[in-house]
């Protein structure tokens, strides 16, 4: 099973990125999807979920309104659009499939991880 993160880069602050994460060696439509980030010296931090049917998603209080986490269950991959961007967002970005249906914040939650995508917004 693999989870394969692609879409990072340098960007301006106020640009966007869009971060895809395709799944191969089973499927994960029955799985919630996330996202996640690690900065350097700092503990992965929750950044967005989306349910297994992409009914709700979830949002950590600093992306709310500038990211959106989408999913398509027929190709097997999650996208997290990312829209001006500050560089506070600047870490290591993972996508995660959850145990169970729904998408929960925390990183014990998810039993597969990807590579992480690096992001970094210069100011």
């Amino acid at each position: 099973v693999q989870l394969q993160a692609s879409g990072g880069g340098l960007v301006q602050a106020g640009g966007s990125l869009r971060l895809s994460c395709a799944a191969s060696g089973r499927r994960f439509s029955n799985n919630g999807l996330g996202w996640f980030r690690q900065a350097p010296g700092k503990e992965r931090e929750f950044v967005a979920g989306i349910n297994w049917n992409g009914g709700r998603t979830y949002y950590a209080d600093s992306v709310k309104g500038r990211f959106t986490i989408s999913r398509d269950n027929a190709k097997n991959t999650v996208t997290l659009q990312m829209n001006n961007l500050k560089p506070e967002d600047t870490a290591d970005y993972y996508c995660a499939a959850a145990r169970f249906a729904v998408a929960a914040s925390g990183p014990s939650d998810y039993s597969y991880w990807g590579q992480g995508t690096q992001v970094t917004v210069s100011s």
